[in-house]
């Protein structure tokens, strides 16, 4: 990730040779159709390329960082062909929570999860779901709080109250961790 980031194409070629597979059947899970699932993988693979030099694993590993974006990719091609979309909350956040988790290596064997990758894994496992989801399709998707109420179909108020406080919850965990 670090090199295509660096528009390091033999890099991302190993990349995209390495996780492609599953991102297509995470496309074609959403989609339903193989042509669809391709444009969105295609797409997502175009922003990938563009934004991997803005990628910071601290925040998200790799498998996870693609797969919102692939996801993201998919989400808006079934908008665009006036399709209703539906979150599986309870799967999209499992997999974000064990992907952030998960001790074994990444797609880019190279990269190693760093301390505060797991640390923040753990505090977001602490969350309630609502207030994972929330924060998940805000940073993770990089969703604003209006899209993020739109997508949960919950008052605008809500939405910000719940990453608020998830927030919080999130530092006052880390806080615990890192401290003697």
């Amino acid at each position: 990730m670090l090199a295509a980031g660096r528009r390091d194409a033999q890099a991302f070629r190993t990349l995209y040779d390495a996780t492609s597979p599953k991102l297509f059947g995470f496309a074609l899970r959403i989609l339903h159709k193989r042509e669809l699932a391709e444009e969105a993988l295609q797409d997502g693979y175009v922003a990938i390329w563009h934004a991997a030099g803005t990628y910071q694993a601290a925040l998200a590993a790799p498998m996870t960082w693609m797969t919102t974006i692939v996801r993201n990719k998919a989400l808006d091609i079934r908008r665009r062909l006036d399709q209703p979309v539906e979150i599986d909350a309870d799967g999209f956040d499992s997999e974000v929570i064990a992907a952030l988790a998960a001790a074994g290596p990444g797609p880019a064997e190279t990269l190693q999860r760093s301390t505060e990758a797991q640390a923040l894994a753990h505090c977001m496992a602490t969350l309630e779901r609502r207030h994972q989801q929330a924060i998940g399709l805000a940073f993770f998707h990089d969703l604003t709080h209006g899209e993020v109420a739109q997508q949960l179909s919950l008052p605008l108020g809500t939405v910000k109250t719940w990453i608020r406080r998830g927030l919080e919850k999130l530092k006052n965990c880390l806080a615990r961790r890192e401290a003697p």
